[in-house]
């Protein structure tokens, strides 16, 4: 029998995958409960070929700090909770931490971001799991998703 040994974090995100992000719709869910998180109080969603081709979510909530861009699609970060006791008191829709992480290891991902005092918003590209350096864009407040097909890994 062979050895126990822990798994790289991409085959950990594309195993989460499996079971947050199982069908384009569970993608849509999981994207929706972020916005309404971030306060949104609008929400527009398109899909393209059922989703295969292009999921983009763009809401008006409070944005993501640049900050913290690269840790919103690390597996297992979170704004929501800091300590096991907060788990009990969690009052968000979802709080683990692995969707967007999950989202990013299996196709290529965009988010761009802007808070309500930042001049400019910051987009992070993610290609299969694989991050590209920030850039900063033109936007207004909130935050923008796009889920664009599968991977090239």
């Amino acid at each position: 029998m062979s050895r126990i040994q822990a798994l790289e974090t991409l085959v950990v995100n594309k195993i989460a995958a499996g079971e947050v992000v199982e069908r384009p719709g569970s993608v849509v869910k999981e994207l929706l409960e972020n916005s309404l998180d971030a306060l949104a109080t609008r929400v527009d969603v398109d899909i393209v070929d059922g989703g295969t081709e292009l999921i983009r979510i763009a809401d008006d909530g409070q944005g993501i700090h640049p900050d913290d861009l690269t840790l919103a699609v690390t597996s297992h970060a979170t704004s929501k909770i800091r300590g096991a006791d907060d788990l009990f008191r969690v009052r968000t829709m979802g709080f683990r931490g692995e969707a967007l992480a999950s989202i990013a290891s299996i196709s290529r991902l965009k988010i761009r971001s802007r808070q309500a005092e930042r001049a400019h918003g910051t987009e992070i590209a993610v290609d299969g799991g694989t991050m590209a350096p920030l850039q900063p864009c033109g936007m207004p407040q909130g935050t923008v998703i796009e889920e664009i097909g599968r991977a090239h890994v």
